[in-house]
């Protein structure tokens, strides 16, 4: 593959660096990389050890110390020339993302981009990081607030973004003044050294310090363990399950550490009788087979009005009768192969679920084989007619498997069944009604941290905070005002004046 050698990624490579230097460890276990789309092994990465890490935490220390004292505006013209290195291989780098996780080109090349243009939004950033000033009490104080850089921020990333959560979180924390660890998912680690060594590129051409932008590929048991309990890392991006999440923020809440977490999602689209479903169709299908449902926006659950079940059922049913399921290099099809076998047995095992709980499959659920389909990770996208109720429609299957289910009455109604579960990330309404659509808006409405109207749950753009509640974990990224939690508030008082007033009054004489 051309875009291998193009991107840097040999047969064997290593997994830990410091933005420059990459060490050379090779006792630490290794990770055999295969291409869930065809089954071929890609590479090698020796993984990282713990003195690895302890190396690598020490010179982002050193790091630390210089970033925090270059100009917000300067740390921006370094995350630009990030943005111009990352256009130059941007074919490349979305090949290799389609290659190694699974998602369509048309998505990977997406993902690319969207490092682009958070890339673009970071360095705007540089000169917007502003604070408040107060009217003080006391005559002749002034207060006002400022935000400062809190040290290391590592960003631990999943597989089903392999790049672009990465860039929300260490484009931002840049221009903020912190210094960057990052430690990928072990399913995807070749998209995070060939990300590594473009951004080694501007390192080298700035002559920046080591450990500004860093990378460890490394066992969860041992260094993921050793980041959550390291308080010389003041900030924790996680991106995974709630089971993950719930794990690491305890550790991380204990050493009162901060975190951001960004777990599961259950997202539902409600279907109204007043819904356009000329829009309403492809965002659904989008949304189900998307990353073959592999996002954490992915759409899980359709809540449709009784007068338009049927109607919405077979217009499914015929457009997931179209879809081209295959290699995911090959532009012309929709739908590319899950991660691993393990993500194969979870869609089967939901699906069993769904039929002795009392549900149907109504289309697909297959796994493919034959010809094209030799990994055996392919599996045609799943339709199914259940009740909210259900224990399995509750959880969050990571596959492609889309659950239909009907309401009567009002959109309240609707509302009602759309927040009927643990998870709170993303949420859409399909209604040409304006009190309907006001009402999902409003606080009564969706409990979800995205929702939209007339438009699908996935595809976020980078200018809005990106996260959810409940048991999505509370955590924002990206835009809106989400560099917040990349810095430390200060509240600052001046007194010019010649007197000592207390405030409230308060009288203190000596």
């Amino acid at each position: 593959m051309d875009f291998l050698k193009e991107l840097g990624i040999e047969e064997i490579n290593y997994g830990v660096s410091t933005g420059r230097n990459w060490s050379k460890t090779d006792t630490a276990g290794k990770l055999e990389i295969f291409s869930p789309g065809s089954g071929e092994k890609i590479a090698t990465v020796y993984q990282g050890s713990e003195e690895d890490y302890e190396a690598m935490v020490l010179k982002a220390q050193e790091a630390f110390e210089y970033w925090r004292d270059v100009p917000a505006p300067k740390r921006g013209e370094i995350v630009r020339q990030i943005g111009v290195e990352l256009r130059k291989y941007k074919d490349a780098l979305g090949r290799l993302v389609s290659y190694e996780m699974g998602k369509s080109l048309q998505e990977g090349w997406g993902e690319v981009q969207e490092m682009i243009d958070i890339c673009d939004f970071a360095v705007g950033l540089s000169r917007q990081l502003y604070g408040l000033s107060m009217h003080s009490e006391r005559p002749n104080h002034r207060m006002y607030e400022q935000w400062h850089p809190l040290g290391i921020v590592c960003t631990i990333s999943a597989f089903n973004f392999p790049v672009a959560v990465y860039s929300w979180n260490s484009t931002i924390a840049a221009v903020c003044g912190n210094v960057n660890l990052w430690k990928p998912s072990s399913k995807v680690p070749l998209t995070a050294i060939a990300v590594q060594k473009i951004i080694a590129r501007v390192v080298e051409a700035n002559d920046l310090p080591e450990g500004i932008f860093s990378l460890v590929i490394g066992k969860g048991s041992t260094v993921g363990e050793r980041i959550l309990n390291d308080k010389r890392v003041p900030l924790i991006s996680l991106t995974g399950s709630t089971k993950v999440g719930r794990h690491a923020n305890a550790i991380i809440a204990a050493r009162f550490g901060k975190s951001i977490m960004e777990l599961g999602g259950n997202n539902a689209i409600i279907v109204t009788q007043d819904a356009d479903l000329k829009l309403a169709i492809p965002a659904i299908v989008f949304g189900a087979v998307g990353t073959a449902g592999q996002r954490c926006t992915s759409t899980r659950r359709v809540i449709i009005h009784e007068s338009m079940y049927d109607q919405v059922k077979e217009s499914l049913l015929k457009a997931y009768g179209s879809l081209k399921i295959g290699n995911p290099l090959d532009v012309s099809n929709h739908v590319g192969p899950l991660i691993d076998k393990d993500a194969v047995k979870d869609f089967t095992n939901a699906l069993d679920e769904v039929k002795k709980e009392g549900g149907k499959i109504i289309y697909g659920g297959e796994v493919l084989s034959g010809a094209g389909y030799e990994s055996g990770c392919y599996v045609r996208p799943a339709i199914c007619e259940v009740e909210n109720h259900y224990s399995i429609v509750q959880e969050e299957t990571f596959a492609p498997i889309l659950y239909l289910i009907k309401y009567k009455g009002d959109v309240k109604e609707a509302i009602k069944l759309h927040n009927s579960v643990v998870q709170g990330l993303s949420s859409s309404i399909f209604s040409l009604n304006l009190r309907e659509t006001e009402e999902f808006l409003s606080a009564r409405g969706s409990d979800c941290g995205i929702a939209n109207v007339n438009i699908g749950t996935s595809g976020a753009e980078i200018g809005g905070a990106f996260g959810g509640e409940k048991e999505t974990g509370g955590g924002r990224e990206s835009g809106s005002d989400a560099w917040r939690a990349y810095m430390r508030r200060q509240t600052n008082t001046i007194n010019f004046s010649t007197e000592m007033p207390l405030a409230q009054g308060i009288k203190f004489d000596i």
